[in-house]
């Protein structure tokens, strides 16, 4: 109830900062109804077979000297009607950015993409994964940093010093798609300044000829927490504990015709030693299929971590299999499916996404999860009973 009633003072500040910014310059964003449905009985009987939230996401800009200074702000509210933890506010985005005639500074909250693969993200490390709002990885906490950009012939090169680090988000106690025992409220570091440990990174990329390469360095407090067992007076619980890592990245991607050849490779230097892994794999699109105007892209991916359990990672020896159908209407149609396929427990898991306009300032989603063959020592194991079905209505403005 405290958690609710902190979201609720938060999202009254967000209405207040929201009418204030349309009266001073340009604002949009979207607000979602999302509903989702559970076919299986939980293994835990505290967690629930229904889920309902609406969230809200308004961002606004303001330019000034002639364009060569932006503040942007972007802040997001999600309230969910039956997991607690699902309910939290995050400035997404919040700063200020200054131009010069071959670098850009940034001052602020920001998020950074760093990666070319579908399947998996080896390489994005700057930001937190927002895990509750949902278990691909796509959604991201707003991480504050100083990021200055320097635009050169032979490349563009990011320099980054962040600090206040983001926790990941996990679902709660009644939330599904879950680790098999709640997770901590705290966590621990292996900083002695905790969250507020400098972070740094570095990363260089340019496109020569038909590659576009990048590569990375990040040094700080990993954004990957490795969960630890323990008991508390509420019972057993996981605590995330997150250690100091050292990574290098590199990101390829190669054009030839109507095909992508992509991969992303790691490799690490943290508190389960050395290790590496990558991803790579191939994206080619049929244009026209049928003689429609719809095309067909059809991605293959494999994926390799050489981490042993206890550290191993969901995806280590994985191959990826998928698809993604654009109509090309007016409607904007698009129909994502993918299935991974892990080759050591035979595990899958599949994920289809949809998306369609049901007017120029309004459109529905729908998204579809499902575990299968889930083998006993597979991470996933926990979450082979939460098939689930997901519907959401965006209206823009």
């Amino acid at each position: 109830m405290l958690r609710q009633m902190t979201t609720i003072r938060w999202s009254f500040a967000i209405a207040l900062l929201m009418v204030t910014m349309a009266s001073a310059a340009d604002l949009s964003g979207d607000i979602a109804i999302e509903g989702r449905w559970f076919p299986n009985d939980a293994l835990d009987t505290r967690q629930q077979d229904q889920g309902f939230a609406v969230a809200v996401e308004p961002e606004f800009y303001h330019d000034w000297s002639d364009g060569d200074e932006r503040f942007v702000a972007v802040p997001y509210v999600r309230w969910d009607l039956d997991d607690d933890d699902r309910t939290h506010v995050d400035l997404r985005e919040l700063y200020w950015r200054r131009s010069f005639s071959s670098a850009d500074l940034y001052v602020g909250v920001r998020k950074v993409f760093w990666g070319v693969t579908e399947s998996v993200h080896l390489v994005d490390i700057i930001n937190q994964t927002d895990l509750v709002e949902n278990g691909d990885g796509e959604d991201k906490l707003g991480q504050p940093m100083v990021q200055l950009t320097l635009l050169r012939d032979w490349g563009i090169v990011d320099l980054y010093l962040m600090t206040g680090f983001r926790p990941r988000t996990f679902a709660g106690a009644k939330g599904r798609l879950r680790a098999p025992l709640p997770i901590a409220r705290h966590e621990q570091y292996e900083s002695k300044a905790d969250r507020w440990n400098p972070d740094i990174a570095a990363h260089w990329s340019h496109i020569l000829g038909d590659v576009d390469i990048g590569i990375g360095h990040f040094y700080g407090t990993s954004r990957e927490p490795r969960l630890a067992f323990d008991v508390e007076d509420t019972g057993a619980r996981l605590v995330p504990n997150y250690d100091l890592l050292s990574q290098t990245s590199l990101e390829l991607q190669y054009v030839r015709g109507d095909g992508l050849y992509k991969l992303e490779a790691i490799h690490r230097d943290g508190f389960d030693g050395r290790s590496s892994a990558v991803v790579s794999g191939l994206e080619y699109t049929l244009v026209g299929i049928l003689s429609s105007a719809a095309d067909l892209g059809i991605v293959a991916e494999a994926q390799y971590d050489n981490r042993e359990a206890p550290f191993a990672p969901v995806a280590d020896r994985d191959v990826a299999i998928g698809g993604r159908l654009t109509l090309n209407d007016v409607q904007g149609t698009q129909l994502l499916a993918f299935t991974a396929i892990d080759t050591d427990t035979g595990t899958r898991f599949a994920t289809i996404e949809g998306s369609r306009r049901l007017r120029s300032s309004a459109e529905i989603r729908v998204e579809a999860r499902f575990f299968s063959n889930v083998d006993k020592q597979d991470l996933l194991y926990a979450l082979r009973r939460d098939d689930y079905l997901q519907v959401e209505v965006v209206t823009f403005f």
